[in-house]
């Protein structure tokens, strides 16, 4: 995976991607990031990458032009694979779209500021607006990062455990079970008994149950779908 993130700030970059698992991915070369600045494509002498509404109200838009000059330089005529604009208007991000970007050769990342981006641009390059959560952050690096960080672990090679990545949260369709290690007592709370009892079978069965009602007390929303979806009477 090639992942172009285009931002004002490239500084913040590689940040917590260059660390851990993701980290030693790019090291090696399983993926690869690269960052253009918006700024060195503004025309005037000011180096202006926004402007004031129109219609009025209060902030800045971030110009279609430059942006435009910004895309141009980079992909030309031939758009990637995707191209994703970070914004809390967009669809919300999921496991199953971090899967299907993660076996994408190239994509783009358009990290908005201010107000955020003239909507002809995102029109004309025809962007995929995706949110991270419904709240608004100062700018879209950091939603960057995060939806590059559950692409990237899962491009294969950057996790050495391929059955982690199947049995993790959101992967079922259901919240993940609980976890217990060393030491088998901890302040007077003990491990569950089924963990230690060696069977697989029961292990299995109780993870199950226990993602089950974890889902429905956490996430009802999630159940919902999963037994829609007629999982629920497959099991996990």
């Amino acid at each position: 995976m090639r992942a172009t993130v285009f931002t004002l700030f490239p500084e913040l970059f590689p940040g917590p991607l260059g660390a851990s698992v993701v980290g030693r991915g790019l090291s090696q070369d399983l993926w690869s990031l690269s960052c253009v600045n918006i700024r060195d494509f503004a025309t005037d002498k000011h180096v202006t990458v926004d402007d004031a509404p129109f219609g009025g109200g209060p902030g800045m838009v971030m110009r279609p032009d430059v942006l435009h000059q910004a895309l141009m330089a980079t992909y030309g005529e031939k758009k990637p694979d995707a191209l994703i604009y970070l914004s809390p208007s967009g669809k919300p991000f999921t496991q199953k779209r971090a899967k299907e970007l993660a076996k994408a050769q190239n994509i783009g990342l358009l990290c908005g500021r201010f107000e955020g981006v003239d909507q002809r641009v995102l029109d004309a390059w025809d962007f995929e607006e995706i949110s991270i959560g419904d709240y608004v952050l100062s700018g879209g690096e950091l939603a960057a990062m995060v939806l590059l960080d559950a692409c990237v672990r899962l491009v294969p090679g950057v996790l050495n455990s391929q059955e982690s990545l199947e049995e993790e949260s959101f992967s079922q369709g259901l919240l993940e079970y609980p976890h217990y290690t060393r030491p088998q007592q901890w302040q007077g709370r003990e491990v569950p008994d089924v963990l230690l009892s060696g069977h697989h079978g029961k292990v299995r069965q109780w993870r199950t149950e226990q993602a089950i009602a974890r889902t429905k007390v956490r996430r009802p929303d999630l159940w919902d779908a999963y037994a829609d979806s007629g999982e629920d009477e497959k099991g996990l």
